[in-house]
């Protein structure tokens, strides 16, 4: 049974003179759970952008109890998150296109059947489906057994689900939505690192923003590491589709990728046996510290960018998997604290951050979904304009070695 608008509001907070109305669906601390739960700009008697926020209890399969919350903006983009698996963003769609792709994982796989240390450590690989995964915080990377410890793939926190769930939305126009999820990362005697997750907003809009803010609250610093894992697969991705971005220098993550350096900013279409390829890049940006990334389609009239802050987020990774559709043809812009290294070796590199006990850091990013030749001429002149008259540094030697 949905729940409605009579049942459902738990809070009215006033931040500065705007005030919202907001949903506590979830809460470990409380033993709050609202399962199937949906509430619309009508039932508010909302004026403006009709939207709606529905929340799903799935069932069947390995996705048995994961939850899927949605934003359903009726002139702008549908919006699809799982709590259950850390946040994740599963698509985003709109304007006749989408960010995300398709994966041969079909279902919102629970944690509860995914074993993280399973194919040497590549067991994540079960449950990856997403158009943005985040990978970290406590570690990220590529796994390792380092002194008897396995560090699986890309972390846990995209396979944790959250303990608390809120949904505010403004009461004044033009009514911003915000999804609100803590990841906790807490074990006896390692770690007790806390995220509070973020997604902004507005009714209509072709674009969407994070906010997300790692607290360590621990008695002891503590190392952390985050990548964004941002995918795209068809109707962006295709023969002759391109990637942009304002960088000092790319090299290949390993010697395989050194093939694809003479073409690194354009894609094949579907093809069997390509192994994926990945790539380091340092991205260069503007003078308030923002860079932006993006893929074009092949006729440059729609694409997907990602602006992020390069004091939060200083690497970018470039990931090609243009491999069979059935086997997931996919693409990936990832910002991050690290590139895809283990963790051994990033700490090494020194690009393992660390937080002191009780302190916080922010990471903010925009997504839009690019939807005519106009945004796109935008972004790539803004592109070009970060680039200014630097020289891309094209290195043919990986960084590290695995």
């Amino acid at each position: 049974m949905k729940i409605k608008l009579a049942l459902t509001v738990l809070a009215v907070l006033v931040s500065g003179s705007a005030a919202a109305k907001t949903w506590v669906l979830t809460s470990a601390e409380q033993g709050t759970e609202q399962g199937n739960w949906q509430i619309s700009s009508g039932e508010l008697k909302f004026q403006g952008k009709p939207f709606s926020i529905e929340q799903k209890v799935l069932h069947g399969g390995k996705q048995e109890g994961s939850k899927i919350l949605t934003i359903h903006s009726q002139d702008g983009l549908t919006i699809t998150l799982s709590p259950t698996r850390g946040m994740n963003l599963l698509r985003v769609e709109g304007f006749g296109t989408r960010m995300g792709w398709d994966s041969p994982v079909k279902e919102v796989v629970n944690p509860a059947y995914i074993n993280l240390e399973s194919r040497n450590g590549l067991g994540w690989l079960d449950g990856f489906n997403e158009m943005m995964v985040r990978c970290g915080y406590e570690w990220t990377g590529h796994p390792v057994t380092d002194q008897g410890r396995i560090y699986t793939l890309h972390g846990k926190a995209g396979n944790t689900p959250v303990s608390q769930l809120e949904v505010e939305v403004a009461d004044a126009a033009p009514h911003e939505i915000r999804i609100r999820g803590l990841i906790k990362e807490s074990t006896f005697k390692k770690t007790d690192l806390q995220t509070m997750t973020e997604l902004r907003y507005v009714p209509g809009s072709n674009s969407f923003s994070l906010h997300d803010v790692l607290t360590n609250h621990g008695d002891y610093p503590h190392d952390y590491q985050i990548i964004y894992h941002s995918n795209l697969g068809k109707p962006i991705l295709e023969e002759g589709a391109r990637f942009l971005a304002p960088m000092s220098g790319i090299s290949p993550f390993n010697d395989y990728a050194k093939a694809g350096l003479k073409d690194w900013q354009t894609y094949k279409g579907p093809t069997k046996d390509f192994d994926e390829m990945v790539f380091n890049i340092k991205p260069l940006s503007d003078s308030n510290h923002q860079t932006v990334a993006a893929v074009i389609n092949k006729a440059g009239n729609s694409g997907a960018s990602i602006q992020f802050d390069t004091r939060q987020l200083p690497m970018l990774t470039l990931w090609k998997n243009t491999d069979t559709l059935k086997q997931g043809y996919v693409t990936g812009i990832e910002p991050g604290t690290s590139y895809a290294y283990p963790v051994t070796i990033e700490r090494e590199q020194k690009r393992v951050k660390q937080l002191e006990p009780g302190a916080s850091t922010a990471f903010d990013l925009t997504y839009t979904l690019l939807h005519s030749s106009e945004q796109v001429n935008d972004v790539e002149k803004r592109i070009k304009g970060i680039q200014g008259e630097t020289k891309i540094d094209v290195s043919e030697t990986p960084i590290a070695k695995e």
